[in-house]
């Protein structure tokens, strides 16, 4: 088994040092094109349920992040190559959709948060702004809001009540059941990046980039149907919640790594 892998990374590194590839990173990443490719190897030599699929289109999926000049360090969460039923699939992570707002430079504020019982006094359908300048009453959340200010005053809200988030991962998220997935471990977080994501892909000003992900990332059906699609029917090596772009380690994974209660923001 060992020989075996190790002969699958000879042929990934033999296919990340063909001319096609070499060229792709280079018109991306100029003098960062070594360092990036020194990372991909890294993700495949680590996956072994990555190394089931086909290593030039594994290599095909890393260059998508690579043309949006997005690192694919796990623990980074900004992008992801994550095999769905031995097929490579481009993702972008939380963090990715943030940073690729930020370099628009038209950001002043984003932020995400949890609404206490009390505290939202109203909420306009028409301009989905909302009101929170009530008192907190209980520690009871009652929903979650993303806000960003841009820097020609443009702002923009938005909110979803924890029923409307609840319906939502339930129907878009595969692993929202599972006892294993972060929804059940750390809901209002998992929450909090969800209304985000929402938030920046609907409002926030485009970029030449932003486009380029949306074509990246986008495979022309909703989640749930791509999911229906790819998805394995066992948990693998890494599985990627569509409702954030984030990043659910396995069963076997997670007696060796930190609880959910301890990922990242």
């Amino acid at each position: 088994m060992a020989n075996n892998n190790l002969a699958k990374i000879d042929q990934f590194k033999g296919i990340l040092n063909s001319q096609t590839i070499r060229a792709q990173l280079r018109n991306s990443l100029k003098d960062k094109a070594g360092q990036f490719m020194s990372s991909m190897i890294d993700l495949y030599s680590g996956d072994t349920y990555l190394q089931q699929c086909d290593p030039e289109k594994v290599a095909l999926e890393c260059v998508k992040a690579a043309a949006l000049d997005l690192p694919l360090v796990k623990s980074l969460g900004y992008a992801y190559v994550v095999p769905y039923k031995n097929v490579p699939t481009f993702t972008i992570g939380y963090k990715g959709l943030i940073q690729l707002a930020q370099r628009t430079g038209q950001y002043l504020t984003i932020n995400a948060d949890v609404v206490y019982e009390g505290e939202l006094t109203s909420r306009d359908k028409l301009s989905g702004m909302i009101e929170l300048n009530g008192e907190r009453v209980s520690d009871v959340i009652v929903g979650y809001f993303a806000y960003f200010k841009l820097l020609n005053g443009y702002e923009k809200t938005f909110y979803m009540s924890k029923e409307e988030i609840t319906k939502y991962a339930e129907y878009y998220s595969p692993s929202y059941n599972s006892k294993f997935s972060p929804w059940q471990k750390e809901f209002d977080k998992m929450a909090c990046k969800t209304v985000l994501r929402q938030l920046i892909s609907k409002y926030g000003p485009t970029s030449t980039e932003m486009q380029k992900a949306e074509l990246t990332d986008d495979k022309g059906m909703t989640p749930k149907q791509e999911i229906k699609e790819k998805a394995n029917q066992q948990m693998i090596d890494i599985q990627v919640d569509e409702t954030t772009g984030e990043v659910i380690e396995p069963v076997e994974e997670q007696a060796k790594t930190l609880p959910f209660d301890e990922l990242d923001d």
